[in-house]
């Protein structure tokens, strides 16, 4: 996914596809933008214009929804994605020192994406797997009991 296909005539077509798809119904929207941040990487303004077009909500509504789930991005995000869980239960197992060894890995603070576009660090409250923390997701793969010693090695895999 390039940038270049978050707008234009081609964004504009993956959006119709995706309403069609699903059905232009306000029951559809998670799944909708689900798929079209999936598809494009992130929402942009333009793709929210066309959803609310086509589906009659508001764009202001739109906007609400695509900034509270965490699966969800209003501005472009690096090709792989790690989220990284802040819960007390993650803190207190080793949390930190997984929080530090991620920093200084990828020189990233919380919500940035690096400059070549390759990793965007995201903290989440929760990851919902409390028993194997401090946990990490990159993409879709979960990694859990996860030591700092072994994050260069995890990392690796996405190379």
């Amino acid at each position: 996914m390039t940038v270049a296909t978050q707008n234009g005539p081609a964004a504009i077509q993956i959006v119709r596809d995706t309403v069609t798809h699903h059905g232009a119904s306000r029951d559809e929207l998670i799944p909708i933008l689900n798929d079209l941040n999936r598809h494009l990487g992130y929402l942009s303004g333009e793709t929210l214009n066309e959803v609310s077009r086509l589906i009659g909500v508001s764009r202001s509504q739109l906007f609400g929804v695509a900034s509270f789930y965490q699966m969800l991005s209003t501005k472009p995000m690096g090709e792989h994605v790690i989220q990284f869980c802040e819960s007390a239960p993650c803190h207190v197992v080793g949390g930190r020192k997984l929080w530090q060894a991620l920093y200084d890995e990828l020189h990233l603070k919380a919500g940035e994406t690096s400059a070549d576009g390759k990793w965007s660090l995201v903290p989440v409250s929760c990851l919902g797997v409390c028993a194997v923390g401090p946990v990490l997701v990159i993409d879709d793969d979960m990694y859990g009991n996860v030591e700092p010693e072994q994050l260069s090695d995890i990392l690796a895999r996405y190379d």
